[in-house]
């Protein structure tokens, strides 16, 4: 129905404005109707939708505006208007009543026009009709009304004049009808069909040689949209050829015109180029909506210089164009800010060529943070709030989910690849294990861009691990999905106070979620108490008995050592120490292993104990604490050792001093005299040893890392860098500053570690001669005995006819007792644990004859060797320890 209607009326139309001529028949009438009523529909149907809104009242003012600006000054004409304009809006019938103002007001506009006026589209553009895609199709995109100034928006039409509906509307390639009858009337042919006419127009363009201001200004939004026309021509992507036959000021003048052209073409090439990155996506979809802010400017600028090419009047002199508002030299003036925004776009678009994500938003926020201009400032904050988006998605998937949505590796946080790349060597201190808190992600510092500094940069590496971790390491989903949905919220850039509070807000309630799910459901500072008692021998009643026990069995050769009975031994000093009342959970963690064996060691030697952890507490008790652990336990140990033997030692002594040695001759009296000191001094020795050790070192050591691991807002990485300096402080203090190569992973053990081992092999090697000397003297009170009871009855020597000297030189299981400990031959153990072999050069002839006076000898010479080493060494050690430079030992 509506479109019949306008059938009717465009027929009526046409018979009124195509009356018949004279001597024309019926046929050519209908002829020439037929044609223009076709171009009445052509033009309708090609006719782009305007972008004005719609608005009655605001036609109704443009039409009392013009009545009353009018020259005659018509008032009667305004009132009759203002009177009817409110009796055709109660009109119900008429639904389009704005569209009908509108026609109304620019048929007012075309009868004031010179009916010779030569149309806008005679000069058409080579690079197609407005109706093809050209300024035209401009219109499209609406204005925003109330836009502020170039601060705002480079592209901004404020500084452009208001037009009105009639003036932002754009003109069409196609002559009016009008148009066509009048240019009939006045060649006096007949009409002609619209394709004539246009190519009459280009021939007519083609054979102009200087083109005036007018015919540049009507080419130039096609040049501003980088398409080719006439007399602007691009001979390439970053070329545009001018005219030479205009003057200097006017290629002046288009030279900068040229510039915005040229950098719209380059941009819009780039924001069609694919990037493989969602903010370099985001990148050039801003990119591409200040294009088309910039192609709305081009738009207005149209409408304006065809009002003004409409208003010249074609009999006045060359120039006149100036006098309707529109110049080049006002076009540049116009498109001055749209040029500097294509600039900056520009300069960001070739920048970004070389970087992504973090590195893209640094460079474009470079603009806003270090320019001077509030024009470059206030466009990079624009852009910033688009390009950003993407970032702070990433940005809110991390800190509140847990979870790297990354697909271009374009965050800070990044996942490495599973495998070694073997770049460099790998660090002793990372397992497997540890992997999903120390390598499963990494923080890339040259990514981190400038909109955020690398403290809060920080804070969020550590809430997104935290919460990757409490999820898959911790088993803790339902937390981790609840405090999602309790916290989550919208990011977006400029809002920077709000994010400072959430990623505060975020990062206290992750760490403090997380340490206490490390202390109270896996029980980590438990398992950090049970390590310092069993491996750092805190338990003494646990260490002393289990060494009681052990003692018997370790004395033997390593390869006879079988581990169940280890373990029973083990058992049996739990289960008779305080150790018994500790939780089942660390109870059966702890183990005893053999190390590896070799030729010629004791059980001694390979013997330790092993405290064993699992995950999450591996995290931080990693494969290699425990490794320091166990190097810790085997050089207590040992010192633990040489204590017993010399305890047990010291006790025989003062059990045969009341007894056996109670008898012996003075010569031997002196003998234990010495003996007994040098003990004495090696007991306080390695007493004072163990206090520095258990006390300066372990004790200390233990205060700070408790005072580390309970401050408030500790992390899970502050207690992991405790707990290593914690193992450092104790392995370079205690072991006297023997340290773990970073390149191997085997421990080096320091000049004052191996002064310290050969004190106490010297110590464990004086032992055993004291044990001779022990054995010889109680050889020498058995005979002694013995000859006093065969004195007592008299029958000794007449039965066997033995000289007393003959049955003192009889040989003694404790005397043989004594040349085996003095024999280095004889005693493979002994002279594995001594460094220092015997001179038997004397003792061989001696030991051949068997004289008991040449064993004392032997004894009394090697005791004074040992004492006398021992006593040196430790003078050099005490000396070296004073004059080195480290102020922790």
């Amino acid at each position: 129905m509506g479109d019949q209607r306008v059938d009717n009326a465009l027929t009526a139309l046409v018979e009124i404005l195509v009356p018949s001529l004279d001597d024309e028949d019926a046929a050519s009438l209908d002829e020439r109707r037929d044609d223009a009523l076709a171009l009445a529909k052509d033009i309708l149907d090609t006719h782009p939708k305007s972008s004005v809104v719609p608005d009655v009242n605001q036609i109704a003012d443009v039409i009392k505006r013009k009545l009353q600006l009018n020259r005659d000054r018509d008032t009667e004409k305004a009132d009759r208007v203002s009177n009817l304009l409110p009796r055709l809006l109660e009109q119900p019938v008429l639904n389009h009543k704005w569209a009908i103002l509108s026609l109304l007001n620019e048929l007012a506009d075309v009868d004031s026009v010179d009916a010779n006026a030569l149309p806008l589209n005679g000069h058409r553009p080579r690079g197609g009709s407005p109706h093809d895609g050209g300024a035209g199709s401009l219109n499209t995109f609406s204005q925003e009304q109330g836009r502020p100034r170039a601060s705002e928006s480079p592209f901004s039409t404020n500084d452009l004049p208001q037009m009105s509906t009639r003036e932002t509307r754009p003109s069409r390639d196609r002559g009016t009808l009008g148009d066509v009858g009048r240019r009939n009337r006045s060649r006096n042919e007949p009409a002609a069909t619209a394709p004539d006419i246009h190519e009459e127009d280009e021939s007519e363009v083609m054979n102009m040689t200087k083109p005036t201001e007018t015919t540049l200004l009507h080419d130039m939004p096609f040049t501003l949209q980088g398409l080719s026309t006439t007399y602007l021509p691009f001979s390439s992507r970053s070329t545009l050829k001018l005219p030479p036959s205009l003057p200097l000021p006017v290629i002046s003048l288009l030279h900068t015109l040229a510039e915005p052209s040229l950098l719209y073409r380059v941009l819009s090439d780039f924001v069609e180029s694919r990037d493989e990155g969602l903010v370099g996506q985001s990148f050039r979809s801003a990119i591409g909506m200040e294009l088309r802010s910039y192609l709305g400017l081009i738009a207005t600028l149209e409408g304006e210089i065809r009002r003004a090419i409409t208003a010249v009047n074609p009999d006045e002199p060359r120039g006149s164009i100036g006098k309707a508002g529109v110049t080049l030299k006002r076009c540049v003036v116009w498109t001055r800010d749209a040029t500097m925004g294509l600039r900056l776009m520009s300069l960001m678009a070739e920048e970004a060529k070389s970087r992504k994500g973090g590195q893209l938003i640094t460079m474009i926020h470079s603009f806003s943070s270090s320019h001077g201009d509030p024009f470059v400032s206030a466009f990079a904050e624009r852009m910033l709030t688009k390009v950003t988006r993407p970032f702070y998605d990433m940005l809110r998937q991390w800190i509140y989910n847990g979870e790297l949505s990354d697909p271009y590796h374009e965050f800070f946080v990044h996942e490495p690849s599973p495998h070694h790349d073997g770049s460099g060597p790998i660090d002793p201190r990372r397992a497997p294990a540890t992997s999903v808190w120390e390598d499963k992600y990494k923080m890339e510092e040259n990514m981190i861009p400038s909109i955020i500094t690398e403290e809060f940069a920080r804070k969020v590496f550590l809430i997104g691990k935290s919460l990757n971790f409490i999820r898959y390491s911790c088993g803790d989903s339902t937390w981790v999905e609840a405090y999602c949905k309790d916290a989550s919220r919208e990011l977006h850039y400029g809002d920077t106070a709000t994010l400072e509070i959430s990623i505060d807000k975020a990062y206290k309630t992750t760490m403090a979620r997380l340490i206490e799910l490390m202390d109270n459901k896996f029980q980590l500072f438990e398992h950090l108490r049970a390590l310092k008692k069993y491996l750092l021998l805190g338990q003494g009643d646990f260490i002393a008995l289990l060494m009681e026990s052990l003692a018997s069995n370790l004395d033997r050769p390593a390869g006879s050592q079988q581990r169940h009975t280890l373990t029973a031994q083990l058992e049996y000093a739990i289960r008779g120490s305080n150790a018994q009342y500790d939780s089942p959970e660390v109870l059966r963690r702890l183990d005893a292993r053999l190390l590896d064996l070799s030729h010629g060691e004791t059980g001694w030697d390979v013997f330790t104990l092993e405290y064993k952890v699992d995950a999450p507490v591996d995290v931080v008790i990693t494969a290699w604490a425990s490794k320091e652990y166990l190097v810790v336990f085997n050089f207590l140990w040992r010192i633990k050792r040489v204590e017993f033997a010399l305890g047990s030692t010291w006790r025989r002594c003062m059990t045969g001093a009341r007894g056996v040695l109670a008898t012996i001759d003075d010569s031997q009296s002196k003998d234990w005299k010495h003996a007994r000191c040098c003990i004495a001094e090696m007991i306080h020795f390695v007493n004072q040893l163990q206090y520095y050790i258990l006390f300066e070192v372990i004790e200390a050591s233990w205060d700070q890392l408790q005072a580390a691991t309970t401050k408030p807002g500790a992390t899970l990485d502050d207690l992991i860098e405790a707990h290593t300096t914690y193992l450092k402080a104790i392995t370079h203090k205690g072991l006297l500053g023997s340290a773990r190569s970073s390149l191997t992973g085997s421990r080096e053990d320091s000049f004052f570690t191996s002064q310290l081992h050969h004190i106490l092999k010297t110590m464990l090697a004086y032992k055993d001669v004291v044990d001779g000397l022990y054995s010889f003297s109680v050889a020498e009170f058995t005979r002694r005995q013995e000859k006093n009871a065969r004195l007592e009855t008299g029958t000794v020597k007449a039965r066997r006819g033995l000289t007393d000297d003959e049955d003192l030189r009889s040989p003694s299981p404790n005397l043989a007792t004594a040349k085996t400990l003095l024999n280095p031959n004889l005693n493979s153990n002994s002279r594995a644990e001594s460094p220092f072999p015997i001179s038997t050069g004397a003792l061989v002839a001696t030991t051949a004859t068997d004289s008991t006076d040449a064993i004392l000898s032997a004894l009394r010479q090697r005791l004074g060797e040992l004492s006398r080493d021992f006593r040196t060494r430790v003078n050099v050690l005490l000396g070296d320890l004073m004059v080195q430079p480290d102020a922790d030992m």
